[in-house]
Order: structure tokens, then sequence, then C-alpha cells
């Protein structure tokens, strides 16, 4: 059954909506421990429906389930020879089968939607149940890294005033949700994003700070050369302009498309009352506060 909407879901529902008239979409990644990717893939299958589709022993992918298709897989690159063969470590596909089995205890893996209208986000607790049933668990961090739940939103526009404004409310609500992330945990709180620099802050908080596109995207380079920000932009700005950005990171890891990924939250399997929503509502501020911008000043009060 799908999870139900929370007022605040359906207030903000009519306002997710792209320029040419869409609903906006989102995906959801989640990072969890325990099952392999080939059992918490079959018990997905079991729940939602679909076929599974065998890339490679730690990375599989799910067709035609109640929330489109899904995607497990171990979150190491060097475990997929067929999509990185850059990364070949001479052991071959056998070999590299090995090494995913051998770091799994410590290794998470990723539950991966495709984009979703965001009227169905709830859905995606439902994979999560079927992913605790098969032994799936976390408690936001494993080590000193996070076990990550990454929302990939649509923007309801690309051009400079609107991602100007998406990064302003972010950083104007930044430090609040932090806080709920960390959830009073030293731990957590180690394992969240690095946060910005200070004087970047201040100059996109600046009531005149309104840059072209070029502009924006260069400040932000500058600023930020690393996707470890919790709301990072570079994807985006590659899709926008990946020369730009590739001559200024070119060894980052960083795949083009028109989203924000949004990466601050973490994933919390080994609660059986955990649900993503609690932490949509986090991005949903964003969007409230975003789309109220104009070119005056800032005020971090306006949100409720």
């Amino acid at each position: 059954m799908e999870k139900p909407l929370t007022p605040t879901h359906r207030l903000h529902e009519s306002a997710m909506i792209a320029a040419d008239g869409s609903l906006r979409r989102v995906g959801v990644e989640v990072e969890f421990l325990g099952p392999s990717a080939s059992v918490a893939a079959a018990a997905l299958v079991r729940d939602l429906g679909g076929a599974a589709e065998i890339e490679d022993p730690h990375a599989i992918r799910i067709h035609g389930t109640r929330l489109g298709t899904l995607s497990v897989e171990l979150d190491l690159r060097h475990s997929h020879p067929t999509r990185h063969p850059s990364l070949d470590m001479g052991l071959g596909h056998h070999g590299t089968a090995i090494l995913g089995t051998l770091v799994s205890p410590f290794v998470p893996r990723e539950l991966i939607t495709a984009p979703l209208p965001v009227t169905q986000i709830g859905l995606v607790d439902e994979a999560l149940a079927s992913l605790r049933s098969v032994g799936a668990r976390g408690r936001g961090v494993v080590l000193l890294n996070s076990l990550s739940l990454h929302f990939n939103i649509d923007p309801p526009n690309l051009d400079a005033r609107t991602l100007t404004a998406f990064l302003k409310a972010f950083l104007c609500i930044g430090d609040e949700l932090r806080r709920e992330t960390a959830r009073g945990s030293l731990r957590l709180a180690l394992a969240l994003p690095p946060d910005y620099p200070q004087s970047y802050k201040e100059r996109v908080l600046a009531p005149d700070y309104w840059p072209d596109l070029a502009d924006f995207t260069t400040d932000y380079l500058a600023a930020n050369p690393t996707r470890q920000r919790a709301l990072d932009l570079l994807p985006l700005l590659a899709f926008l302009n990946e020369t730009q950005v590739r001559l200024a990171l070119p060894r980052e890891k960083i795949g083009p498309r028109p989203v924000f990924h949004y990466r601050l939250t973490h994933a919390h399997l080994s609660d059986p009352n955990w649900s993503i929503l609690p932490d949509w509502d986090g991005w949903l501020k964003v969007e409230r506060l975003a789309a109220g911008l104009t070119g005056g000043a800032v005020n971090p009060q306006e949100v409720a």
C-alpha cells in the first residue's frame, strides 16, 4: 500500500511543477548493510513485482516494479568491471566478484530508484520494508562514513536565477538541516558532508548576488572543488556546461544530470519506524524558501 502523503507533502505537491508544466520527479538512493545485491533484489521482486537483470554479481537492475526501474548494487566501482573498465586491477571478472564478496561486510549496498513523480515518493518506504525483511540494516554511519540517503530532484527550471535562489535557500537553512540530520549524535555529525566555506556562503547570501550562469558556475567550482557538499551542484553544472566543469575538476567523479543532488541525509534501515518522508520534508523547506525568493534580502526566519 502506498504510504499516504502528509499535509506538508500535499501542500507542496502543486508547487512541484516544472517550467513545461509537467510534474517534477525525484530519484532516491538509499545505502544499507546486510543482504547481498542478489538477495535484496529477490526481495524487491517478490514484494514489488518486476524482473531482475544481472549486470554482474554485485549489481542487479529490476525492471517493471511498482516503482518503475530499480537497481541494487555494491557501492564500490572496482567490483563492477563492465561499467568501469578504466578501474581494472587485473583481477578479471571472477576476481572482481570475489573482491566484492570480501568487502561486502563493510561496503554498503545501494538501492537506486529511477526518477519518480514527487507524488509517489512515499512508495520508496515499501521498498525499504522489503529490504528489512531480508536483513537490511544500518544506523546512519559505517565507521566514519555515512550510510547515505540521497535525493536527486528535478529543478523547476535550469536558468541561473532558479539555481541561485535554491542555493541561497539551502544556505539559509543548512545549519538547521544539519542539526536535524545529526540527531544530537557526534558520530552522525562527523559523517555529514563538509560545510561550504564561510566566505562563499556570505558571497551567495548577499542580497545583490544574482550572477549569470557562467559566473555562478565559476564561483561554485572555485569554492567547492568536490562532490562532498550537502547540496552537490556538480552533476547539474556538468550537465549545463561539462567542458567548464571538467577543466576545473578533471579527476572528480561526476555524472552529468539535470538534478539537485541533495546528499545531506542518512539512512537508518535498522530502525523499523524510519521513513524517508521526514528527510524529504527537510528538502521541502528549501523548496518553500526558494519559491519565495526575489532579489531582496534573504531572511532565514521566513522559513516556518
